[in-house]
């Protein structure tokens, strides 16, 4: 592109027409007559003659240049991937939306590659967030009123060789047992399976009734074996006391021959949350802070585990960054309710 200094006694429709306007003009009453970024025509040109001014900036777009709406354009179909719409343009930037209640995931450091290359702006929600449908997860923008072809389509590469920037991988109907102590009152225990079958359903899934347990390790393995054979492919246990080694929960899980792959996570609260693994599926203890109403780490663990992520001792260790999940991180979690909090039953 190349930059003008148009003045007005030399201005004519043909030096005029294509060129990229730098700045609003304005007309004799302050109104805008021609707005920044403009793409000249012969209707706005005319306009454009009809108002007073002395000099006017403009861009001459080249052979290998985009206007900005046709680079931004292209900038965001490049950046949405599976599960990411571009929704609209306005106030210069282009509205990329969920189209489905998922997780969002985004690719990091291509979106920092992207970002590298002068002329482009793409931002995003967190990764790793629950998103509904229609709800927005980026934004994309081009900086300059002209930029090189050649920028777009590097962009255009590095999300093509990505799936996308930005993805939201829907939550698969999943089938989920849940063996909770026996110890619970009545009252405790009606709280219990309410706030769980809650939360499952938002996620579009089942809970099977929820059992309780507990005096023996034999107990609570045959408890998980008959949710595992009654088709649970997720199982989550409640109230076991994590920091003891003999709980019967324990040696359950010993007896039927899992994993423990986490024990603990570094985030709070729920940092007694752990992570075991039979025959390769999850079995999830819900720290005991979490088992009514309280967001805690089972609410950032249980999203990934439901959109088919593996979830291992990294994936866990990672929750450290952006652990301290104060109110203000209420954005991480799911939005269980209407019109409340993120994360929040009552």
């Amino acid at each position: 592109m190349k930059a003008i200094a148009q003045r007005r006694e030399t201005a004519t429709l043909e030096s005029l027409l294509d060129r990229v306007l730098c700045h609003d003009v304005r007309d004799e009453a302050g109104k805008v007559a021609v707005a920044k970024g403009a793409r000249l025509t012969a209707k706005t040109a005319e306009t454009l003659l009809a108002t007073p001014w002395d000099e006017v900036h403009l861009l001459a777009m080249e052979p290998g240049d985009l206007h900005e709406e046709e680079g931004g354009r292209r900038l965001g179909a490049a950046v949405v991937g599976e599960g990411v719409e571009v929704k609209g343009y306005g106030g210069g930037q282009w509205t990329l939306a969920a189209t489905r209640r998922g997780l969002l995931r985004v690719g990091r450091g291509p979106l920092a590659d992207a970002n590298a290359l002068e002329g482009v702006s793409i931002f995003t929600l967190f990764d790793a967030q629950p998103v509904e449908p229609g709800e927005t997860v980026a934004k994309c923008k081009v900086t300059p009123l002209v930029i090189a072809e050649g920028t777009i389509r590097a962009i255009e590469k590095i999300a093509r060789d990505t799936g996308g920037l930005v993805t939201v991988r829907g939550f698969h109907p999943t089938t989920i047992g849940a063996v909770a102590q026996e110890r619970l009152d009545g009252k405790q225990r009606a709280r219990f399976e309410a706030a769980l079958q809650q939360k499952v359903e938002w996620f579009g899934s089942k809970l099977l009734p929820v059992r309780f347990a507990g005096g023996a390790p034999r107990v609570v393995a045959d408890e998980l074996a008959a949710l595992r054979h009654a088709g649970a492919r997720v199982l989550i246990v409640a109230g076991a006391s994590a920091l003891d080694p003999l709980d019967p929960v324990f040696g359950g899980l010993t007896l039927l021959g899992a994993r423990m792959e986490r024990h603990g996570a570094p985030a709070h609260p729920g940092s007694l949350l752990w992570l075991a693994l039979w025959d390769g599926q999850p079995v999830l203890g819900m720290p005991t802070c979490g088992m009514f109403s309280q967001a805690t780490t089972f609410d950032l663990v249980l999203p990934r585990i439901l959109a088919g992520e593996r979830v291992d001792n990294r994936t866990i260790a990672d929750l450290g960054h952006g652990g301290l999940l104060s109110r203000d991180m209420a954005y991480r979690f799911p939005p269980y309710r209407a019109n409340a909090a993120r994360g929040e039953l009552e």
